[in-house]
């Protein structure tokens, strides 16, 4: 397993999701979204797995400031994303192709 979780430090879920994979002694990477964005791949990725809007925060400040509900664009949606890391729904969490956004430890049981 490589599992990979994108969120933030002070997202209460992505703590919950680090804690779950600690106390099984999973190896997790923690990619902080505060710093550093998710690669054109990884989206493609993870919005394969999930689906693109499921991916954005609609309850986000900048949701709003940037009007993405009038977007109907697959790859201006995606662009938008890729320069606004705080669009996402944290945690991110990624093993391989396989990915769910929030907190699925239903879905992480099935991955060991």
């Amino acid at each position: 397993m490589n599992i990979q979780i994108f969120g933030t430090k002070k997202c209460f879920d992505t703590k919950k999701a680090e804690r779950y994979f600690k106390e099984r002694n999973i190896k997790y990477q923690f990619i902080d979204l505060s710093m550093k964005g998710l690669s054109k791949g990884e989206l493609q990725s993870v919005s394969a797995a999930v689906g693109l809007n499921n991916l954005i925060n609609t309850k986000s400040k900048e949701y709003k400031t940037l009007n993405i509900e009038n977007i109907r664009n697959i790859s201006v949606k995606e662009e938008i994303l890729l320069k606004n890391p705080k669009l996402y729904r944290t945690p991110i969490v990624r093993n391989g192709k396989q990915a769910t956004v929030g907190y699925e430890p239903d879905i992480w049981k099935e991955w060991q």
